[in-house]
């Protein structure tokens, strides 16, 4: 990726330097060029290790929550660009912690680093369970088969994809999975640290579905990943996942890079 990456980036740059206007590539083919990296979700790390990007790529100008970018000079001439980001918290792959539903529970920056990697297991329900069905304890129980450790990482999904936080939310195109407190509690009972959703499951349903699901995870400092991409593209049901935010005092949740290696021996079966 970076070998692929860096020649891109020095051919745009000195475009830019021999010809401001850049009257010899389109401005479409410039952003084709610089936005190359982002096109690939897989990558062969050699050694029989592959890494999956599963992280929603950020657009300012189509994202329907809070993403607003303003680029500055502070060098004059020189120049020295930097970048005030305003943004929610919630934006695009997020990691939401226990400061989300309680003043007293920890924020991102108060929770160990350990909390945001480790072995995860990825449960893919596919259409095994009836839309709209809520997820219970029995269905967790079935489709892990004994194999969830204490401190894994929980990625749940079905067939019933739609794009979440949308206006389809709650409609009747929305047919995902559901979670409620007792989906929570058997993750509490488990010991799980982090629960995560694709496309295919919904934690937007009720508020008598949602609270209870936050409130029972959150007060063992159970963290979510929301938004997660590209789960089609694991190859294995088990690996190790990084999806570390910025450590900030009292920052409820916070957009994350989250990426999952394939092929390490001590985070398989």
């Amino acid at each position: 990726m970076i070998i692929d990456y860096i020649p891109v980036y020095w051919y745009t740059a000195s475009v830019e330097r021999k010809d401001k206007k850049l009257t010899n590539i389109k401005n479409n083919e410039l952003q084709s060029l610089r936005r190359k990296h982002i096109m690939n979700t897989t990558f062969d790390l050699g050694n029989g290790l592959k890494v999956i990007d599963l992280t929603k790529p950020l657009d300012p100008k189509t994202e329907s929550r809070r993403c607003h970018l303003i680029r500055y000079n502070t060098g004059g001439p020189i120049p020295d660009f930097h970048t005030a980001m305003d943004l929610t918290s919630h934006l695009g792959t997020h990691c939401e912690c226990p400061y989300h539903h309680d003043d007293n529970w920890p924020s991102v920056a108060e929770l160990p680093l350990t909390t945001f990697m480790g072995r995860a297991i990825y449960v893919d329900f596919k259409e095994t369970l009836p839309h709209r069905k809520h997820i219970s304890a029995a269905d967790l129980d079935k489709a892990t088969e004994g194999w969830v450790k204490e401190g894994d990482i929980l990625i749940i999904d079905s067939s019933y994809k739609i794009d979440p936080f949308t206006p389809d939310t709650n409609t009747d195109k929305d047919q995902r999975l559901l979670v409620n407190g007792e989906t929570a509690q058997w993750c509490v009972d488990h010991k799980i640290k982090c629960v995560g959703f694709g496309d295919g499951v919904s934690i937007e349903n009720c508020n008598e579905d949602v609270k209870p699901f936050h409130d029972i995870c959150m007060a063992e400092n159970i963290v979510f990943l929301e938004v997660l991409k590209n789960l089609d593209k694991l190859s294995q049901d088990t690996f190790f996942m990084s999806y570390s935010p910025l450590p900030i005092y009292g920052l409820d949740s916070c957009p994350i890079r989250a990426y999952a290696i394939e092929g390490l021996a001590e985070f398989t079966r």
